[in-house]
């Protein structure tokens, strides 16, 4: 069961319209990487947990946490597009237009970069939607939720390192005190979820219930043991041969890295099976070769 409380976790708003930073805005909702992607994440991931009760019980605080982050950002753009006329961002357009043609720049691109989300007049009446940006609707095949939380908290960790790195990213394109006071809040939460799921991962891993590899569960003995710590130089230049994969005991503790500058191929040249005539498919070389 859940219950909604009217007042906004944190909001202050913005002092002017700006139908375009509405558009950005966006990105921080329906984007990949977005509000509403970790919202349903960390919802998921809690009602799918079978582990102990404070794992679940902590999913679902920050996965409804989130649902008032999606809730500030949609009021956000309420008020971005609030008394904002056509005229605003015709008069923003031709500015940057004028400046385009003078400096011989590309004017179609200045169009896109100049305009509103049309999709904020036409389809929301001047409201937010559930897409990113460029008005791509969000999707569900952006959340992570395997039933191994170790697993599962590493890519929460990732969601939110990159969420915090784009909310950055916004604050430095606005100068209104407004906006950037309540990105600003957005920000220190999303600081205490990168700590939040490092310490998740620490006490899954001190708890004994999972390690790396993930999963643990899996016999190591099973796989080709050779070759599960060594670095395979793939490219150009050794510089790869530097690092810490490359030397040294193993993060796991469970093997050295080895560094392998000249990788050979372990397997044979491929050769397709023939194919199925019922299918129609081309007839493999030694078909071809005979019926000449």
């Amino acid at each position: 069961m859940f219950y909604h409380k009217k007042q906004l976790q944190y909001f202050t708003p913005p002092q002017n319209p700006d139908p375009v930073y509405a558009m950005k805005i966006q990105e921080l909702i329906g984007g990949t990487f977005g509000e509403m992607t970790v919202m349903m994440q960390y919802l998921f991931q809690g009602w799918n947990c079978r582990g102990p009760a404070k794992y679940r019980d902590m999913l679902l605080d920050i996965g409804t946490e989130e649902i008032g982050h999606v809730e500030m950002l949609a009021t956000m753009i309420a008020h971005l597009l609030d008394k904002a006329p056509l005229k605003v961002q015709e008069e923003g357009a031709a500015d940057r237009l004028v400046g385009a043609v003078m400096g011989g720049s590309n004017v179609r691109h200045e169009i896109m970069a100049a305009a509103m989300n049309p999709q904020h007049a036409i389809v929301s009446g001047l409201g937010a939607t559930p897409s990113d940006s460029v008005g791509y609707p969000w999707n569900g095949r952006f959340i992570v939720a395997s039933g191994n939380l170790l697993a599962d908290f590493r890519s929460n960790l990732h969601a939110e390192s990159q969420g915090r790195l784009q909310a950055v990213r916004m604050y430095e394109m606005s100068d209104d005190p407004g906006v950037k006071d309540t990105l600003s809040f957005m920000i220190a939460r999303d600081t205490m979820h990168q700590n939040q799921w490092l310490a998740a991962i620490e006490d899954i891993v001190d708890s004994g219930l999972d390690d790396t590899p993930v999963p643990s569960s899996f016999p190591l003995e099973l796989e080709k043991r050779e070759y599960a710590y060594q670095f395979w130089n793939h490219s150009d230049g050794t510089e790869s041969a530097e690092g810490r994969w490359a030397k040294g005991k193993s993060m796991d503790g469970k093997g050295e890295f080895e560094y392998v500058e000249n990788p050979q191929p372990l397997g044979p040249e491929p050769t397709p099976p023939p194919a199925e005539p019922k299918l129609h498919g081309t007839p493999g070389f030694e078909k071809a070769r005979h019926t000449k």
